[in-house]
């Protein structure tokens, strides 16, 4: 394992204790690595009316773009799972991956940046890697748009 994926999990792991998440009980944190060592966290926020429910995936993608920093993503970590009775956010023994929506959100920033990003998904002993391109194959992004 690689010491700085391994340090983008941790954030994710922890970012998922900042999870908002009365609904599910499921707090998923994400961790955004950019081109200079940085780091941008999000975690889940749920809302009674669900639909309105933001993933930590776009929580982290859309606070790192707001700060003019989404061209500068080059790897994302998720890790999440149910809150335990301590209140602690547990992290499941199989890898936790992006939602549907949240891998297309990723497919916008790895068409900007153009790189196959790097997603570390976390399990309860490490984490597993896929590129998008295997979590998303045939991706729609701003390419199809065009005729």
């Amino acid at each position: 394992m690689n010491e700085a994926n391994e340090q983008l999990v941790q954030a994710a792991i922890a970012a998922a204790h900042n999870a908002y998440a009365p609904y599910s009980n499921f707090h998923v944190g994400a961790a955004l690595l950019l081109d200079n060592g940085e780091v941008v966290t999000g975690a889940n926020f749920e809302n009674a009316s669900y639909g309105m429910t933001l993933c930590a995936e776009t929580v982290a993608i859309a606070k790192a773009n707001s700060d003019g920093q989404m061209r500068r993503i080059v790897a994302i970590a998720v890790a999440g799972g149910p809150r335990s009775a301590e209140g602690g956010a547990v992290i499941g023994a199989d890898p936790i991956s992006p939602c549907g929506r949240c891998r297309q959100v990723i497919k916008e920033v790895a068409d900007e940046v153009a790189i196959d990003l790097p997603v570390h998904c976390a399990h309860a002993s490490g984490y597993e890697t896929y590129l998008l391109s295997e979590l998303l194959p045939h991706g729609f992004g701003p390419a199809s748009l065009k005729s």
